[in-house]
């Protein structure tokens, strides 16, 4: 019994830790006062000033961009990285595994060093830095977790189904859209939507890699304006937003995931 407490007692302390910052900044998002920590009354003028772009034009830019690019990154990631998990699945297992491994390095690596590689490499190729440049970085250590992603869900397929799919006049192409892919689709939605996320947070790679021609993403105008004493206090209810947001879409992908589940069952 007082094993079963102090475990429980443990998973709700690491809870607690991992999720009150993200709490602070939702109870502060509502209230006026410019600097975190506060409190000047219960009031929705940041909500309101954000979601009427009352704020900056360079944070209503970085917010743009910040979510075109992880769109983009995020949709190509999925795709390549889908494709990418279906050639590992049919490999022999020792060369599965060693592409795994392969697979495995750039997300275990420093992110630092990934931006620093791909910064040199971009230099040395003569490619001028921006929305490219980003866009190509943010799908190269995005792919890696969507092959993570849609893996499990290969193991789980029935590998008869495309070679009857075959038998029965489709084509390879067809066979991979219309019975491979929807098959996977749980492990692809899961898989954009980690890239997806990852590509908004990122900051080390996307500070190596945007250039100086006045581009600007979420991450890199927070850390110019934390670098000028304060943050824009519109920030916190856009933090709250978009973790609300990410919340919401994690519990319906499980929800739908439990209810085919059962359905297959």
């Amino acid at each position: 019994m007082m094993q079963k407490i102090l475990s429980r007692g443990y998973l709700w302390l690491l809870l607690m830790l991992l999720y009150a910052p993200i709490l602070i900044i939702i109870v502060f998002s509502f209230t006026e006062a410019k600097v975190l920590g506060n409190w000047t009354g219960f009031s929705t003028k940041l909500y309101t000033s954000l979601l009427s772009g009352g704020v900056k034009n360079s944070l209503v830019n970085a917010i743009g961009n910040t979510f075109l690019i992880a769109f983009i990154a995020a949709s190509v990631s999925t795709l390549l990285g889908s494709i990418a998990a279906i050639g590992i699945f049919n490999l022999k297992i020792r060369t599965r595994n060693a592409i795994n491994f392969v697979n495995n390095i750039p997300m275990l690596n420093p992110d630092i060093i990934t931006g620093i590689s791909l910064f040199l490499l971009f230099i040395s190729l003569g490619i001028s830095q921006g929305y490219v440049t980003v866009i190509l970085a943010h799908i190269t250590f995005c792919t890696p977790y969507v092959v993570l992603s849609v893996l499990p869900r290969l193991r789980q397929m029935n590998s008869n189904i495309y070679e009857a799919a075959l038998d029965l006049g489709a084509t390879p192409i067809q066979a991979l859209y219309k019975v491979i892919f929807p098959e996977i689709k749980s492990g692809m939605l899961s898989g954009f939507i980690l890239a997806f996320t990852l590509s908004i947070d990122d900051f080390a790679v996307t500070i190596f890699t945007i250039g100086n021609e006045g581009l600007e993403t979420l991450s890199t105008f927070i850390y110019a304006d934390a670098r000028k004493g304060g943050l824009t206090p519109e920030l916190r209810p856009l933090s709250a937003i978009i973790f609300i947001v990410v919340l919401i879409l994690l519990l319906v992908i499980n929800k739908r995931a439990q209810n085919a589940h059962k359905t297959k069952s």
